[in-house]
């Protein structure tokens, strides 16, 4: 998380290369753990390279199934161990397959954008998309 000096007011933010690290390094801890977990990326500004003090880590999760509602399935991941604040969005296998193939912009975001920490692509899970793992 960002720090304040004691002696400033200069706030200090990790720069991508902390961000990311940790982040490649959450997210195998994440796949160990998870045998359902089909994918694990990060899009957004530290994809894009524009990030910047304040900014946050935008994270997709696709499982290969799930019982509990869409905006309930991030409440069972922790985030803490990642240096910045960050969001989740975790899809199934069927609604990712549906994201992806919609031709919104939200989509094209999605095939183009993604950094891909983690992917389990075998035939009985396979994903669609243009991305490569």
């Amino acid at each position: 998380m960002p720090v304040r000096s004691l002696h400033s007011f200069v706030l200090k933010w990790p720069d991508k290369e902390t961000v990311t690290r940790a982040a490649h390094s959450w997210g195998q801890a994440q796949a160990a753990e998870r045998p359902g977990l089909i994918r694990l990326g990060y899009f957004g500004s530290y994809a894009r390279g524009n990030w910047g003090v304040g900014s946050d880590l935008d994270l997709v999760a696709v499982l290969d199934s799930s019982d509990r509602p869409f905006g309930e399935r991030p409440l069972d991941w922790d985030l803490t161990p990642l240096p910045v604040p960050a969001d989740l969005l975790v899809y199934t296998r069927e609604e990712w397959n549906t994201v992806v193939h919609r031709g919104d912009r939200f989509a094209h975001t999605m095939t183009t954008e993604v950094v891909w920490l983690f992917s389990r692509t075998t035939p009985d899970q396979a994903v669609t998309d243009s991305s490569q793992a």
